[in-house]
């Protein structure tokens, strides 16, 4: 097989492509960085090159339609649970990066240059704008999950929740627990504005009675 200009033009594409969305994972610090989506980009673009030589006019996709499978292996390494206290999971963001970066060669591959860069062009635009919404989000609206332990007296608890209302958080009680020795422990899960947190957070911690506080 001769390999044309336009082949090596498309490989080059893929890494340039594949190195852009990489780069932004590398600063990121994840788990699939700067080198990772570059092969894959790169490997994707091979495959649907050889998929159309191989397959001819016949079936042309035959290799190419299996890197949409394929791909999914390699994004399930990428996540992972996080605190084991916690129902919050890591790597969904990257792994669909892995995903759409899979495409981004196939699409290359099959000739759809200018698809590829401005569906690149546009993935970018949508992890630094919306990485700001997110941020912004957190901030008005955060969930945290508040643990205290103090002294036992008639309504303990009810007095943290009224401390709760005053700083405009929302509240759920997610269980208590009373020892021998008089401590009870009560757990919230707490929602409201990082600022609000903040307030309350500073007002438990400057209580004397509480023996423990974990926010």
């Amino acid at each position: 097989m001769h390999v044309t200009q336009d082949i090596i033009w498309k490989l080059v594409l893929a890494v340039l492509i594949g190195g852009a969305i990489g780069a932004e994972r590398e600063y990121r610090s994840k788990s699939a960085g700067f080198r990772t989506l570059t092969l894959i980009c790169l490997g994707a673009t091979i495959f649907t090159i050889f998929s159309q030589i191989i397959g001819g006019s016949g079936n042309p996709d035959r290799i190419a339609s299996n890197i949409v499978t394929g791909i999914g292996f390699v994004g399930a390494g990428v996540i992972f649970k996080g605190d084991i206290n916690q129902s919050k999971v890591n790597g969904i963001t990257t792994a669909a990066m892995i995903w759409v970066t899979a495409a981004f060669g196939v699409a290359i591959g099959a000739g759809y240059e200018w698809i590829a860069v401005y569906a690149c062009t546009l993935t970018l635009l949508v992890l630094f704008i919306f990485s700001l919404l997110e941020g912004w989000i957190d901030r008005i609206n955060q969930i945290r999950n508040y643990t205290i332990v103090t002294s036992f007296e008639n309504e303990t608890l009810h007095r943290y929740e009224e401390l709760f209302r005053r700083h405009h958080l929302k509240f759920q009680r997610n269980g208590q627990r009373k020892s021998a020795e008089d401590i009870i422990t009560g757990r919230w899960i707490v929602q409201g504005s990082e600022k609000n947190h903040r307030h309350c957070i500073h007002e438990v911690l400057r209580d004397t009675t509480v023996r423990e506080f974990e926010f």
